[in-house]
């Protein structure tokens, strides 16, 4: 966001005019911000194979999809829903990979009619897969290195007691099963966490996927997860993206040398190329001052914003309405009937009734974690690109809550 003459604005557009024009609370993104992170990505890793996958899971609107397919990214999905939105979106089956964790095996079949591509990372399932398909159709193998990374156990999941991955430890075994039922193995995928600040720790998971490489002799492309950090406070450490992509690069040429060919470094981040693109505007609804505490009632809550609940994230929040007012600490809670505060002891202009709120940094994991819970409705969406404002997705009413539900007449 930029303050100019007093007014905040996103992708050269006024925040207060788009509440005028579609209301609040609304999720805002910005179509400049995401290509520079893309593009911020894509020239940190110079001089090799390099394919970015956007993890839709993130931010799974089809506009922000077609975007990214747009500047160049392939798309990374956790699910047969989010597969079939990106055939939607224009993209290509051989451009979607598809990393599902604990789903059905007809799940996976559905995804190998669609011909996507299949990353398995579950031992019973590359079984199937083999008996199935065997060298019909090829697959990428997610393995776990056993790191612990990322910003706090909630976003890691590269640990020994994650349920993602096969262990690397089992490599042995996945080499019996791929000989056996002559599976392809294309791809080798492993993802740590997110909120990764060293190079180390992808170095480290390299070294273990570089390893189990010489176990396979079709490998096409090695996928590294993603987990780059981005800033959440104005004073907060991100990762050194340049720095990283240098010794990821220089490791990853060696590897290829050794191999005997050159493979494709696949990347797959969600909240590195959203996350800093969206805000949050939410209303006061109410000012409400208690013996020890001043709090600032809002009309959204974790039903919109499950972030701060969930992982103890922490979102900037600016009065955008009163830019100039008195400083003054308040904390920032919903109008769900649970304890979903949004922002402890925040250092805000003054607030009144009325005013509207920005919450930064809520293009990544917000709209997709929402839900209808007190039965309350799920905000609209929009999208800055070339400096206009376009509505992407409608405020969702009761109507839209209660069209599948069936009345017995009781």
């Amino acid at each position: 966001m930029q303050l100019i003459k007093n007014k905040y604005y996103l992708g050269g557009v006024d925040l207060l005019e788009i509440v005028e024009n579609y209301g609040a609370p609304v999720y805002v993104y910005d179509a400049e911000t995401i290509s520079r992170q893309y593009n911020k990505l894509v020239s940190a890793f110079p001089d090799i194979k390099l394919k970015i996958k956007f993890a839709c899971k993130a931010l799974n609107n089809i506009n922000i999809i077609k975007y990214l397919k747009s500047l160049g990214a392939g798309l990374d999905t956790v699910s047969i829903e989010e597969v079939e939105i990106g055939l939607m979106a224009g993209y290509k089956p051989s451009e979607i990979l598809y990393t599902p964790n604990c789903v059905a095996y007809a799940e996976i079949k559905k995804a190998v009619e669609y011909g996507v591509i299949i990353n398995i990372d579950n031992i019973s399932i590359l079984e199937q897969f083999g008996h199935d398909f065997g060298n019909s159709i090829p697959c990428c193998i997610r393995l776990n290195p056993h790191i612990m990374a990322g910003g706090n156990s909630h976003i890691s999941v590269g640990h020994i007691d994650s349920k993602f991955g096969i262990s690397i430890y089992q490599v042995p075994l996945i080499k019996r099963i791929v000989n056996s039922n002559k599976i392809k193995v294309t791809g080798l995928h492993m993802h740590t966490g997110s909120d990764i600040l060293d190079a180390d720790v992808f170095l480290r998971g390299a070294d273990l996927l570089f390893e189990a490489a010489q176990h396979f002799t079709d490998l096409e492309y090695m996928d590294f997860g993603s987990g780059f950090k981005v800033a959440y406070k104005d004073d907060d450490i991100t990762t050194d993206i340049n720095k990283i992509g240098k010794k990821i690069t220089t490791n990853f040429k060696k590897f290829c040398k050794q191999y005997g060919r050159e493979l494709e470094l696949w990347f797959e981040p969600g909240k590195f190329l959203v996350s800093e693109s969206g805000v949050f505007l939410v209303e006061t609804n109410v000012v409400k001052q208690t013996l020890s505490t001043v709090f600032v009632g809002v009309n959204s809550g974790q039903n919109h914003l499950l972030r701060p609940k969930l992982y103890e994230a922490y979102h900037n929040i600016i009065n955008i309405s009163n830019n100039r007012g008195s400083k003054r600490i308040y904390s920032v809670v919903g109008y769900i009937c649970e304890t979903d505060t949004l922002g402890y002891d925040r250092k805000l202009s003054e607030v009144k009734e009325g005013d509207i709120l920005a919450i930064q940094n809520a293009g990544a994991y917000g709209f997709t974690m929402s839900s209808n819970y007190n039965s309350r409705t799920r905000p609209a969406e929009v999208l800055i690109i070339n400096g206009e404002a376009k509505l992407i997705r409608k405020r969702e009413t009761l109507e839209d809550q209660m069209k599948h539900q069936i009345d017995l007449g009781l």
